[in-house]
């Protein structure tokens, strides 16, 4: 299957439609290509949202068979429900923060970008692009580096203190010494520090605790979507105010965050601590947005499922006992997409349908690639990102 450039830069919507099992991602694979081989006026950046994380894995999989020589990033979503009292898993916010990083940081032009990605990290907003190309912390070898410092921009970007490193979001002091994991880092890190200078940066296996090799650099970026500096906590207390008015005795969260300490759920509230929240499509500015086969159901499925829970929540602080601990939830869409700004997405999409039926797929403006068969037809779309958020978040 060629898809020709001359169709990428007309902007004209089509369908890539009977698509089988198993070869989506060739399918999108071509895309890329196309997007690359049109040159400037298109840029060579593909968003493709797949209706879950088996989905979104199994496509993964497949991009690296069919398509080896492009640049995959991958953004999942919290493993948690809406409105939660857990938080979300440190290694899936460690693989949310790298993603985000480097797409910040990603010039492109060398070779075609593909973002995989679920319906559910879709429509969940996410900090502030600017807050995240300026949250980093570069190193190398020889540098003045106070041991402290560092081990303070750590605990802020959502760092945590283990005895030994194993996963990413973990860190570790022996004495000169700081091991750690971060985002972005294929495993991790030894630095040694010979009072307040870094001699070397060695990676090592977590199983063996065995170097494997150095580093010339480190560039570190948080773990966490939301900093616990000074000013953040200042910006959390004042927006929960606003919110929800004073805070009351026994409000634990509030307690936690004012004292500088993390709490369980705490990232539920994450739009407190900063001005606005972005949308992972605005980190892809003018990218081919491609839709899976009912991705656009399970988008709209999730914001059902958290306008549910907001619900709950809401139903449960109007009845919560003297004395017990309340959970104020924020506003649904200060942490996920409207439904206006969904259904703008699907206006501008690329459907990758699973099934399309001939006779309905003739005669639609642009291109539809088809065979015969039956199935649901999926909205027709163009290759552009929605427009910014107006307002969008808290």
């Amino acid at each position: 299957m060629l898809i020709s450039p001359l169709l990428l830069q007309s902007k004209l919507p089509f369908t890539i439609a009977e698509v089988a099992d198993g070869t989506e991602a060739l399918a999108a694979a071509e895309v890329a290509r196309a997007l690359f081989k049109a040159g400037a006026d298109v840029p060579a950046l593909a968003l493709i949202v797949v209706r879950d994380a088996v989905r979104a894995q199994a496509l993964e999989q497949a991009f690296s068979f069919f398509a080896p020589e492009m640049e995959l990033f991958s953004f999942p979503a919290w493993d948690c429900q809406p409105y939660d009292r857990a938080s979300p898993n440190a290694s899936v916010l460690a693989r949310r923060m790298g993603t985000l990083s480097r797409l910040v940081r990603s010039r492109g032009g060398e070779r075609p970008r593909v973002v995989i990605t679920t319906a559910n990290a879709l429509v969940q907003r996410v900090p502030p692009v600017g807050w995240v190309s300026a949250q980093a912390l570069a190193a190398a070898p020889g540098n003045a580096l106070d041991m402290n410092d560092l081990t303070r921009w750590l605990e802020h970007n959502g760092f945590v203190r283990t005895a030994t490193v194993r996963d990413a979001g973990e860190y570790a002091i022996r004495g000169g010494i700081i091991d750690l994991y971060a985002p972005g880092l294929l495993g991790p890190i030894r630095l040694d520090f010979f009072g307040d200078t870094l001699e070397t940066i060695r990676q090592f296996d977590p199983e063996t605790q065995r170097s494997t090799g150095t580093l010339a650099k480190l560039e570190l970026i948080p773990t966490s979507e939301f900093q616990m500096t000074s000013e953040a906590i200042r910006r959390f207390r004042q927006g929960y105010v606003v919110a929800f008015g004073a805070a009351t005795k026994g409000d634990l969260l509030y307690e936690a965050i004012s004292e500088g300490r993390r709490f369980a759920g705490m990232e539920h509230w994450t739009p407190l601590f900063h001005d606005r929240m972005s949308r992972l499509t605005d980190y892809l500015p003018g990218a081919a947005i491609i839709l899976d086969h009912m991705a656009l159901d399970a988008a709209k499925e999730r914001l059902g499922q958290a306008n549910d829970y907001f619900q709950n929540r809401k139903s449960g602080l109007e009845a919560v006992a003297p004395g017990a601990a309340p959970y104020k939830p924020l506003p649904v869409e200060a942490l996920y997409w409207t439904a206006d700004e969904l259904a703008a997405l699907s206006s501008l999409s690329l459907p990758l349908a699973g099934r399309v039926a001939r006779s309905e797929a003739q005669g639609r403006e642009g291109v539809t690639l088809t065979s015969p068969d039956n199935g649901a037809r999926p909205p027709p779309g163009s290759l552009r990102s929605p427009p910014s958020p107006q307002g969008g978040g808290t």
